[in-house]
């Protein structure tokens, strides 16, 4: 059995152990072999992914994740540092989802998404032409732009933009919301607390704190702050 790929199962995904000195195309043959030996076992589960022994590219990262998804029927929702907060992070992004009823085009079978991990600093922005699920914090100055939806595995305290080709069906999700500014299609709103006016975002405050998962969408031409709830993803 070969040492330079192994696959972990734990709680709230799969962890793969990779050899760090082997050529990356040689990696990625061995994950392919590897997965389609045990893929059966993970059936339609959709899982985290997280890396250890190996620093790999977003690229390469992303370059797995196809190799994965090709090979068996497991659905990525996201990668996740090997670390325990970010991991609880994690799961309680997952629980929310599943109790909402996220529908699955966050992980994607019809519909691409793009994964990053790190946390975006003042000036820094991130664009996707597709749908975008970022592992890290969108700090204030920091600018998050998707032609889809947006996930935000952390705390939204900069700017996002969903839907930035016209789309206003399209959501922006972050386990903590405090944006400076959202856009959704062609509806701009800044934050009550930085400019008072109509388009103010309307916010829905949840019992269960700040730091509760809140979800941004478009409705009757106003952006709106929801706690998730169940079944909140039902209409979208």
């Amino acid at each position: 059995m070969t040492k330079e790929v192994i696959v972990k199962r734990n709680k709230y995904g799969i962890k793969l152990i990779l050899d760090n000195h082997i050529p990356f195309p040689e990696l990625l043959q061995l994950i392919t072999d590897k997965f389609k030996e045990t893929g059966n076992f993970f059936k339609d589960a959709q899982m985290a992914l997280s890396f250890e022994g190996r620093v790999l590219t977003p690229d390469e990262q992303l370059r797995i994740i196809e190799t994965i998804t090709e090979n068996t029927s497991i659905r990525i929702a996201c990668i996740v540092d090997d670390d325990s907060a970010l991991e609880e992070r994690m799961r309680t992004q997952l629980e929310a989802a599943e109790y909402a009823g996220m529908p699955q085009a966050v992980a994607a079978e019809e519909t691409s998404t793009d994964f990053y991990k790190g946390n975006l600093r003042s000036g820094q922005v991130l664009e996707s032409y597709s749908n975008i699920t970022l592992i890290g914090d969108v700090n204030p100055g920091a600018k998050i732009i998707s032609h889809g939806s947006i996930v935000i595995l952390g705390s939204l305290k900069g700017n996002a933009c969903a839907g930035a080709a016209g789309a206003g069906n399209c959501f922006i999700f972050a386990l903590e919301m405090k944006p400076i500014q959202l856009q959704i299609g062609d509806l701009i709103a800044k934050s009550p607390d930085k400019e008072k006016n109509p388009r103010a975002l309307r916010k829905k405050e949840n019992a269960a704190g700040s730091y509760a998962p809140q979800l941004a969408t478009a409705k009757d031409g106003n952006i709106c702050i929801e706690p998730v709830i169940k079944g909140c993803f039902n209409n979208l």
